[in-house]
């Protein structure tokens, strides 16, 4: 009989730590601010930490969130993200933000996954069109919402999602994030603009596009 519970604890911690290793892994100190000197450092989680004795104020400060974005881009937003690489001090910590600007009439964050990290995002000012895509498992189902200002949601790690602009003034918003870096992949840029280029026959198939026309996209990205 204990033999059954040994095992039963052992699967049970073996899931639990399926599930932590996922994720950032939890801190052993008090902080560990990156440093990019490597002279004076120890390497842990993908930075080097600085001395704890000579960590500062600074290190855990980032300014500059009240400035809104320059929108004038082809799809009419920006990101200003506040990760690990711009706050050192989140280095180990499990946590990020942004700040998104939105142009009117459709400024668009396009459709996009974060590997490490799940968002959770609320509407300072605007009304925005959001969503996400569920896994192939689940058959892809849509989730969306049209937010306004104070609305907060959520978008699962890993999941496909995106947020548009369908109010006639700019918009703004926040994202946390439950990572120190959670990382960008849009959807359109790594399909169309990957260096070096996918061979147009697996897009053509892929999409059920004609060659030519995968061809186009490719030249725009």
């Amino acid at each position: 009989m204990k033999s059954a519970y040994f095992l039963v604890a052992f699967a049970l911690l073996a899931f639990a730590s399926s599930f932590v290793s996922a994720y950032d892994p939890s801190p052993l100190q008090d902080f560990c601010v990156a440093i990019n000197d490597t002279k004076n450092g120890v390497f842990v989680n993908g930075k080097f930490c600085k001395d704890p004795k000579l960590v500062v104020a600074n290190d855990f400060f980032f300014s500059g969130l009240d400035e809104p974005g320059n929108t004038s881009n082809v799809v009419g937003s920006v990101v200003t993200p506040v990760s690990v690489e711009q706050l050192l001090g989140l280095n180990t910590l499990g946590v990020s933000l942004a700040r998104i600007d939105f142009a009117p009439y459709g400024g668009l964050n396009p459709p996009h996954t974060h590997p490490r990290g799940t968002e959770i995002l609320v509407v300072q000012e605007g009304t925005l069109y959001v969503g996400f895509v569920s896994s192939n498992q689940d058959k892809n189902r849509l989730f969306t919402k049209v937010l306004n200002k104070g609305d907060v949601f959520v978008f699962p790690i890993g999941m496909i999602h995106f947020q548009l602009n369908i109010g006639k003034t700019p918009a703004v918003a926040f994202s946390a994030f439950s990572t120190q870096n959670p990382g960008t992949i849009t959807i359109a840029d790594a399909l169309f603009g990957s260096n070096p280029t996918i061979n147009p026959d697996v897009l053509t198939k892929a999409f059920m596009l004609d060659k030519n026309v995968v061809k186009y996209l490719q030249s725009h990205f």
